[in-house]
């Protein structure tokens, strides 16, 4: 049984022993952001009884459905005894809850555990967003007060081996399944303890599958296929939750099972089918301030592997110069992402990124670096109607005097809104030839 047979221990609070001095003064002291109604105040009476009289150590040592059946019948003789006024269903909703605390992410695990949930966001106690097909909606789940958001978050920080608190009160992470979490509280996050989740895609989808889904056309399918096999380099430009890590992981199943890839990113999110990848992640500065080990450093240790690809999940600031420098450098066929609204602001953006890495380098130096290292910009957009969609497909032509060249192969235009809100457009081909085609025409038939 679960229930302790020695004194009690310090009630818990999210699965975790309660330990004040974790808490900032501020956070704990600070009021919990909703109205108690007299279901949420039996759901804490039912919780506060059950921590009090579970015994940890056997509660991780059963089995899920063994646990799950040990707390319904704890609550449910806590609600005899008590005389908690609660319904049967709302008995079994806070057992369920009380195992999610226990062995997940407490009130937001369902979520986690719907395919069909692109990010989840809680602002504090009392609000939880979640992104639905691309549309942003408010959710009836809350947590208990802002002890429990904390709580939760460090049960989150300390799976991933990161600390939350007020000396380190930022923290990107990664859940056991993949999904990336950012977590911020005070005293950066005035409002409460916020947690933001970008849920890990558990399919992978395929240039074909996007196609069907009508993010590019199949023509497009096929000038992306050929542009992977002729070893084009390729960054994938488009703004947050855009859905540029999707649109590399179709594009990475492009490559050939017998390329030896190397990926780097902050928080692993890239899913390669082939049998030759290695897999670099990034490691933030300790409590004691060293052991920082940011892109930039994977970059050029990704140099001393013998890579044939590299994947760089996204550039965002001095690795931009290294991952240039690779392209240029016999390792063709790599893949990036760097956010941008458009082609065109991509390359000034990496342009940007490599003068403040690199300030000896000239203007012009710079443009040609680019210009040769770069030969296709894939511009991804989530537009108003939810959708997620390749806008553009452009290809870098090389330097006429000090400027980059550019031409546009495939664009989306828009025609009309439905009746639904919907955008209804067509996948635009500029008549313009890719120069690759001839360059690999050999790979083609052609």
């Amino acid at each position: 049984m679960l229930i302790r047979k020695s004194s009690p221990a310090p009630a818990h609070r999210g699965g975790v022993p309660v330990v004040p001095d974790d808490m900032p003064k501020a956070v704990r002291n600070q009021q919990a952001p909703k109205v108690e109604t007299p279901v949420s105040v039996n759901r804490r009476i039912l919780r506060d009884y059950v921590y009090d009289q579970i015994d940890p150590l056997k509660a991780a040592a059963m089995g899920r459905d063994k646990l799950q059946a040990q707390i319904e019948t704890l609550v449910r003789r806590i609600c005899d005894e008590r005389r908690v006024q609660v319904s049967r269903n709302e008995e079994e909703h806070v057992a369920a809850e009380l195992l999610d605390e226990m062995l997940g992410i407490g009130p937001i695990q369902p979520l986690l555990s719907d395919d069909s949930i692109n990010d989840i966001l809680v602002n504090g106690a009392g609000q939880i967003f979640i992104e639905r097909f691309g549309k942003l909606e408010l959710t009836p789940i809350t947590f208990l007060d802002e002890e429990h958001v904390f709580n939760t978050a460090q049960r989150i920080a300390s799976a991933a081996g990161r600390r939350i608190d007020e000396a380190t009160p930022m923290v990107d992470a990664r859940l056991a399944d993949g999904s990336r979490v950012n977590i911020i509280t005070f005293p950066l996050a005035i409002d409460g303890t916020t947690i933001s989740i970008r849920k890990f895609m558990r399919r992978n989808l395929t240039l074909e599958s996007l196609a069907g889904r009508n993010a590019l056309s199949p023509d497009m399918v096929e000038v992306l296929d050929r542009a992977m096999r002729a070893k084009q380099n390729i960054v994938v430009s488009g703004g947050t939750g855009a859905g540029k890590t999707t649109l590399l992981n179709a594009l990475s199943q492009k490559i050939d099972s017998s390329d030896r890839i190397i990926t780097i990113e902050d928080a692993a999110e890239l899913q390669l089918q082939q049998r030759h990848v290695v897999r670099l992640e990034t490691r933030p500065v300790s409590a004691e301030g060293t052991g920082k080990v940011d892109q930039r450093d994977l970059v050029r240790n990704a140099l001393r592997m013998r890579p044939d690809r590299i994947i760089l999940g996204e550039v965002r600031g001095a690795e931009s110069f290294d991952m240039l420098q690779a392209m240029n450098t016999g390792h063709d066929g790599s893949l990036c992402t760097v956010h941008a609204n458009s082609p065109r602001d991509a390359v000034m953006r990496l342009e940007n990124m490599v003068m403040m890495a690199s300030g000896q380098l000239s203007q012009e130096a710079i443009r040609r670096q680019i210009s040769s290292a770069v030969n296709l910009i894939i511009q991804v957009e989530r537009q108003r109607d939810g959708m997620r969609r390749i806008v553009s497909i452009t290809e870098v032509c090389g330097m006429e005097n000090d400027v980059i060249q550019t031409q546009e192969i495939f664009a989306f235009k828009i025609r009309a809104i439905d009746s639904a809100g919907m955008l209804v457009g067509d996948f635009v081909p500029s008549g313009q030839r890719p120069h690759f085609y001839t360059a690999h025409a050999h790979l083609f038939g052609a």
